[in-house]
């Protein structure tokens, strides 16, 4: 079968799952339009976290096993923008956290002139060390002092700087639009630390970087578990404003309630399924807008010759190309999208909760998407996003079923339990199970590169 006719079989496949999980009862689907919208939505980001992916190791080559720290970003810019600041929390300790972050950044750049402008040898040396020292010290006195004073304030509820809400802690959930807007931040915030990290780690060899990127990614997550004035910690921010409507608002119109009877529905399920398309239309125009960018880019010449460099990086800059700088360009524009992707996710769940954030569901499911879809194909990514969520949902009740149906004919006992009990981990291995599969018979993804 050829391509073009086994691309838009197998788009029609998947989407013959999402409706058959709305509209039938039958098997391990539920029957709930709820619940299909629910996979769609986390599919639809999915499948833009596995562009990003796909612009770096499909276009490139470059191994990035950070994907989590980036997302994580993503969902920081969330917080950053739409929720409210926290009343009294700048003039407490929020501007001293800030100087004390400058004096920090101040000490580095120091520390960098003083090797730059003076002989190599002992005095160097030792004024180095000084201004590393001291600068240490000066900023710790002033950031501690800041964040102490802002972490006192009420913690139970707040404890943290807050964002940019115009709407203030009364009003903040009417300026839903400030969560769309914190999108694009967040692309720029995963985009700002994929630069710092892509100076430092682009020169290693892929095994290398894998191993850098993933240690970076830890940092991220550790920054934003511990640093309470910044993220709240463990602790979580919830209630994130929406862009969509609130399902009680739904439910107390009147216009609205009209319109459900009319349909067949009842408010509170009409009311729920609305908020779920909305939130799937929005997701949808983001993943087609980024997908007409990847293949503008794909086919240009800045991604022939990305290609060019993937498949060989010795040709390519015996040609004159910048390989470390098309690298980082690269790093730089697939990180965005897991940022953004990252954002998007936070607004979806209406909180941000760093200790969730783990390379499992973060970096090695959405490899497995790129790989299982194609790796240089952004459609097959897209495929791959939607497939592998949905089978990651869906295997938990395949697996109960499996079981029930091995045991069906075994007496009561300890074997019969641990299988029983066995199916919750069923997920891990029937991705296992696809991954080789696909690479069996399909070492290129179901959609492969062209």
């Amino acid at each position: 079968m050829s391509q073009t006719l086994r691309t838009p079989l197998l788009f029609a496949a998947v989407a013959a799952l999402f409706i058959l999980e709305g509209t039938t009862s039958a098997w391990v689907f539920s029957g709930s339009w709820n619940s299909s919208l629910t996979i769609l939505n986390m599919a639809l980001i999915s499948a833009i976290m596995a562009l990003g992916v796909n612009l770096q190791w499909g276009y490139a080559g470059l191994f990035n096993v950070g994907i989590m720290g980036f997302v994580a970003l993503g969902g920081l810019a969330t917080v950053i923008i739409s929720m409210p600041s926290t009343p009294g929390a700048w003039s407490a300790g929020g501007f001293r956290i800030f100087a004390g972050l400058l004096l920090g950044a101040a000490s580095i750049v120091a520390a960098i002139m003083v090797q730059r402008n003076m002989a190599r040898g002992r005095k160097r040396a030792l004024a180095t060390l000084a201004v590393l020292i001291g600068g240490f010290f000066l900023y710790r006195f002033v950031f501690d002092g800041g964040v102490i004073a802002v972490e006192a304030i009420n913690p139970a509820l707040t404890g943290y700087l807050g964002g940019l809400n115009p709407g203030g802690a009364e009003n903040y959930r009417a300026h839903g639009y400030m969560a769309v807007l914190a999108w694009p931040v967040g692309a720029l915030l995963a985009a700002g630390a994929a630069w710092v990290v892509g100076k430092t780690a682009l020169g290693l060899r892929s095994d290398y970087l894998a191993i850098a990127t993933l240690g970076i990614s830890e940092i991220i997550i550790a920054v934003l578990k511990n640093e309470d004035w910044l993220s709240r910690g463990v602790k979580n921010v919830i209630g994130l404003p929406r862009p969509v409507p609130y399902e009680v608002d739904l439910q107390n119109s009147a216009s609205f309630a009209e319109r459900a009877a009319g349909w067949g529905v009842d408010v509170t399920t009409a009311s729920t399924i609305a908020v779920k398309l909305n939130y799937g239309l929005l997701f949808t125009v983001v993943l087609v807008i980024l997908l007409i960018m990847s293949q503008a880019a794909l086919n240009s010449p800045w991604g022939r010759m990305m290609r060019a460099i993937r498949d060989n990086e010795v040709a390519a800059e015996a040609m004159g190309k910048d390989v470390t700088r098309r690298h980082l360009q690269v790093f730089i524009l697939g990180s965005a999208v897991a940022g953004m992707a990252g954002a998007m996710m936070t607004t979806l769940d209406g909180q941000l909760t760093p200790g969730t954030y783990n390379p499992l569901r973060f970096t090695f499911l959405i490899w497995v998407m790129v790989i299982v879809g194609g790796s240089g194909n952004n459609f097959g990514a897209i495929l791959g996003g939607f497939l592998i969520w949905f089978l990651w949902i869906q295997v938990e009740p395949i697996g109960n079923w499996l079981m029930g149906l091995i045991t069906s004919g075994m007496v009561d006992g300890d074997l019969k339990t641990h299988l029983i009990n066995s199916a919750a981990h069923m997920r891990l291995f029937t991705m296992g199970i696809v991954l080789l599969l696909v690479l069996r018979f399909s070492p290129r993804g179901l959609v492969p590169e062209k």
